[in-house]
């Protein structure tokens, strides 16, 4: 009969914790590159020592989580998530900017040193506080209005991230709930109806596409049949998005405006909000398919790619590693989804099940985003790339979201005895 110490070694998610160890290298790595330029920059080059050192911290605190149960992390919920509300309120009205953002209060300052982004804390928060709603929901949801336990705990967050305004992590939170909400097993029309009239906005600054959209929903909404106040009150509200866009427009920022015009065409600002866009396709049109070689980069080293250790490292990746390190580091951020999808089928209940598909689709917006935008699929959002992006807060939640998982992936195989290191 095997031992409590092999029974202890057998709960680790081997294959989950040595993707994510490798991420974290492969990051490092790419942020010493990045502080290696033609023009030395000492606050630049040392960042990678810095990341070292705060993944010691978050292995640590990774640690601490591990050694817990499933029951004490869903125990948790509610303090975190009215501690990462609280800090939001308070980086609201005495937060700070930094690198390109400096327009933005996300960072927590104190005595002006700036502690970290509370927005970081309030995802894991809030899909812990997510899921612990909808795995007490046990009867079926069966129409709009049974969602609004779930849409105000995801809302509060959401709203205080936008009033940053931080429109890369609003759109964050907009990923966690709807995943959550499918795997929870909201029918997909639902989900649909749901997101409408945030569609209808999006596509109101086309009449044509708006128009078309309109007559789609107006023939779902007949199919569907939801409730006759529900249909109406959509219906409604689409109409409603589509008079307000162009006010909603003009209420925005120039800046804000401008990410949106060079998402279609970067060209028409290229020494302006358009640059970053331009200098990232140059950089990784340029890497080929091997690239130019670690630390070797021309755009990198020239100092032309903006936010080259943060929002835009996976520029890095691709003009000094080419098309071989994009499809290494794509096929490591892919295996570690498919793992904390499996993680999540494969838990024994319905809270941790949700846990774990909604870090999952937090990680899959993050990557989606990031890497979409360094090649112009999506608008310019300042959104990390998750193990490889510097910063410590980001990283530090990361490793907690790691640590969530182990714990979900051990006690969902049969194994609750914590897990041993």
């Amino acid at each position: 009969m095997p031992t409590t110490s092999v029974l202890r070694r057998q709960s680790v998610d081997v294959p989950l914790l040595l993707t994510a160890l490798l991420l974290t290298a492969y990051g490092i790595a790419m942020i010493f590159s990045a502080g290696q330029t033609d023009v030395p920059d000492k606050s630049v080059e040392t960042l990678w020592q810095r990341q070292l050192a705060l993944f010691g911290v978050a292995a640590a605190a990774a640690w601490v989580v591990m050694r817990g149960t499933v029951r004490l992390i869903e125990w948790s919920a509610w303090p975190l998530y009215l501690l990462s509300c609280g800090l939001l309120v308070v980086v609201y009205f005495f937060g700070s900017g930094a690198g390109t953002a400096q327009s933005m209060k996300g960072w927590l300052t104190i005595a002006g040193r700036r502690i970290g982004q509370p927005s970081e804390l309030a995802k894991l928060a809030t899909i812990l506080m997510l899921a612990r709603t909808l795995a007490a929901q046990r009867e079926g949801i069966r129409s709009l209005i049974d969602l609004w336990k779930p849409l105000v705990i995801v809302g509060v967050p959401w709203v205080l991230v936008m009033l940053q305004p931080d429109l890369g992590t609003g759109l964050v939170f907009v990923g966690i709930c709807f995943a959550m909400l499918f795997w929870a097993g909201v029918p997909w029309p639902m989900l649909l109806l749901l997101a409408s009239p945030g569609i209808s906005l999006i596509l109101a600054f086309s009449t044509g596409l708006w128009g078309a959209w309109f007559l789609m929903l107006v023939a779902l909404v007949l199919w569907y049949r939801p409730y006759l106040v529900e249909g109406v009150v959509l219906v409604v509200a689409n109409v409603v998005m589509g008079v307000v866009a162009p006010l909603l427009w003009d209420r925005l920022k120039p800046y804000q405006q401008k990410r949106f015009q060079v998402f279609l065409d970067p060209t028409i600002d290229a020494q302006g909000s358009g640059y970053n866009v331009i200098q990232s396709q140059v950089a990784i049109g340029t890497g080929g398919l091997f690239g130019k070689g670690f630390t070797l980069g021309s755009q990198k080293r020239l100092g032309f790619l903006p936010e080259q250790q943060t929002d835009f490292i996976f520029s890095v990746v691709g003009e000094e590693l080419g098309f071989v390190g994009v499809t290494v580091a794509l096929a490591l951020f892919l295996a570690l989804l498919v793992r904390a999808t499996r993680v999540a089928s494969r838990a024994n209940d319905a809270f941790p099940s949700l846990v774990a598909f909604g870090l999952m689709s937090a990680w899959f917006v993050h990557v989606v985003v990031n890497v979409g935008m360094t090649v112009n699929l999506m608008p310019v959002t300042g959104i990390p790339l998750p193990f490889f992006s510097y910063g410590g807060s980001f990283l530090l939640v990361s490793w907690l979201a790691v640590a969530v998982l182990l714990r979900i992936s051990a006690e969902g195989r049969g194994q609750p005895d914590a897990i041993g290191l």
